[in-house]
């Protein structure tokens, strides 16, 4: 699990907080390619790209460190738990090593917590020791009562990290959800702010806020506000 920065990031050290996204449906060939030097160049910690491109990034990646992440259950988080199954265990065989999953934010908010570990549960055991489970919560859709019930069921369900939103949501991230999730989950898990981070200043509120990882389709322009040139 990526290592948290209570002392806030250095120039150095944002960009291993950083999953740089690219989670567009019209996405080339092209625009993976690129990401996936950028990623390279500045030594993000993975890129975050939807699933048919997990084995392309995977190529691109091999032996520069940075991670494969992909989406599963996206964006709404309301496909079946065998689909979130089968979509994790097909990136983890393609390449993937981080998982981003949506949780059942229907079956949460009617209250059917039992439903929300289950589903959770079952895509943890499907990533095993292979792949980071990160939770999307969606947090613009709960209420602060049910940020706290779903940040609870993805820790005992076996989550590696809570995450805030899918960035395509009604709302991003906050700097009052980060610290919430971050009260709720401790220092056992990993919190991801995602959704709406596109300057350096937000970037680094988040990670003061308690987010390990900030997920950002302008990671690039993120890291030369700082004066970050890549390698």
């Amino acid at each position: 699990m990526a290592a948290r920065y209570p002392a806030g990031p250095v120039a150095d050290e944002l960009a291993p907080c950083i999953d740089h996204t690219l989670l567009r449906p019209e996405a080339t060939h092209t625009q993976v390619e690129q990401l996936c030097h950028e990623a390279r160049e500045f030594r993000f910690a993975s890129v975050c790209l939807n699933p048919v491109h997990v084995a392309k990034a995977r190529a691109l990646l091999a032996g520069s460190g940075v991670a494969v992440c992909t989406v599963v259950g996206f964006p709404l988080g309301a496909t079946t738990t065998e689909v979130k199954v089968f979509e994790t265990s097909q990136a983890i065989a393609a390449g993937a090593t981080e998982i981003d999953m949506v949780l059942h934010v229907g079956a949460l908010k009617s209250g059917d917590f039992v439903t929300v570990e289950s589903d959770i549960r079952r895509v943890a055991a499907a990533c095993g020791a292979t792949a980071l489970l990160k939770v999307i919560i969606e947090a613009a859709l709960l209420t602060d009562e049910e940020k706290v019930q779903a940040c609870a069921i993805a820790q005992l369900a076996g989550a590696d990290f809570v995450k805030t939103s899918t960035g395509f949501g009604p709302g991003g991230a906050t700097i009052a959800d980060v610290e919430l999730m971050r009260r709720v989950v401790g220092e056992d898990l990993g919190v991801k702010a995602a959704g709406g981070i596109r300057d350096r200043e937000t970037a680094e509120r988040m990670i003061r806020a308690g987010a390990d990882r900030v997920g950002a389709s302008a990671s690039v322009k993120i890291m030369r506000e700082g004066g970050g040139q890549g390698r």
